[in-house]
């Protein structure tokens, strides 16, 4: 069987999920050691973020992630103070994902070498992320790695808190929900092996592109979207039965709402921003490889009773966020966009 796009440029995402799956089955041995003391776990890995039970009727949330290869994009333009906002957003828009606030974060910046100058830019970043969420960054650790790291490399581990009996875990979701998507900023921090080898084999990060109307290092460096805000205020007055952050995998990564449940999810996307049909374009790929590696323009679904739909676009809209009604939750199997079946 022919490999998709994403994993001829060097990422597998059916291995990833392999490796995922055996990660979960062995690490969810450990969770027997907290049974039934403070910090038992309620969730772990296989949704946006483990959760354990910190009593009082509360969950505390916990989640990792990173910017991924965009720091290579960060390294060739020497711009580094808009990829702190990545890494806070990677991880703060998992956490409320569950319906989480999050709370605070930590931060780990590896270096090939020390950088005072490269640390401080970085910083700009983070503390930006950090004052749009609402998290404050409490503590990190700084590594020197010469032999291992070109460069450097980011990643934000976050926490956050909510009701036991508020957690929106998907479980909620129905037939005939709706699904709700608010507009990404571009390609947030997901598919740049596929888009730098795509893009970079014919222009330099320093071209000004007319169709996207900045240069193409402009472009890949427009930083995550952070969605906590109005996610947040969203959830205080409408039914929402369940949140997908659209990263890695792309819309197949809304199978984790339902779990092993008979529902599906019917979309139909509104155009994708330029960058991605530049992408399409230029490296002929097919609308299978773009929609199972890229956010196409959405970074969040919220899914949610058709008639709490208009009142959280317009929420969205307020809060200066595009949000369109995108599908419909079915009853069967996957992910189908269109005429394309995305996943089983």
């Amino acid at each position: 069987m022919k490999k998709d796009a994403y994993a001829r440029a060097g990422v597998d995402v059916k291995k990833v999920s392999k490796i995922h799956g055996s990660l979960a089955e062995v690490l969810a041995t450990t969770f027997s050691v907290r049974k039934g003391k403070f910090g038992t776990p309620l969730m772990g890995i296989g949704h946006y973020a483990g959760l354990i039970d910190i009593g009082g009727g509360k969950a505390l949330a916990m989640h990792t992630d990173g910017v991924g290869t965009k720091v290579q994009v960060a390294i060739q333009m020497n711009r580094f103070d808009t990829v702190g906002i990545d890494c806070v957003a990677m991880t703060v828009n998992d956490l409320i994902s569950l319906g989480c606030e999050p709370v605070a974060l930590l931060d780990y910046i590896a270096l090939e070498h020390e950088d005072e100058s490269l640390v401080s830019e970085l910083m700009k970043g983070l503390v930006a992320g950090a004052e749009e969420s609402s998290a404050a960054i409490v503590g990190g650790e700084t590594a020197i790695h010469g032999s291992a790291v070109k460069g450097f490399d980011l990643v934000s581990m976050g926490v956050g808190v909510v009701d036991r009996d508020k957690v929106i875990d998907g479980s909620a979701i129905v037939k005939g929900d709706r699904v709700i998507g608010v507009a990404s900023s571009g390609l947030h921090s997901n598919g740049y092996t596929l888009a730098r080898s795509v893009l970079l084999r014919s222009h330099s990060l320093g071209e000004e592109v007319p169709e996207l109307g900045k240069t193409l290092g402009e472009e890949l460096l427009t930083p995550t979207r952070i969605y906590v805000g109005p996610t947040l205020a969203a959830l205080k007055r409408f039914e929402v039965h369940g949140i997908g952050h659209i990263t890695g995998g792309s819309f197949t990564k809304l199978r984790r709402l339902v779990g092993g449940r008979k529902l599906g999810f019917d979309l139909h996307l509104p155009p994708a921003p330029p960058i991605f049909g530049m992408i399409q374009r230029e490296g002929a790929l097919s609308d299978g490889d773009m929609l199972r590696t890229f956010n196409m323009g959405i970074g969040l679904c919220i899914c949610a009773p058709r008639e709490e739909t208009e009142g959280i676009i317009r929420a969205y809209r307020r809060s200066g966020f595009k949000a369109h009604e995108v599908g419909v939750v079915t009853v069967g199997n996957g992910v189908r966009i269109g005429p394309l079946q995305l996943a089983p």
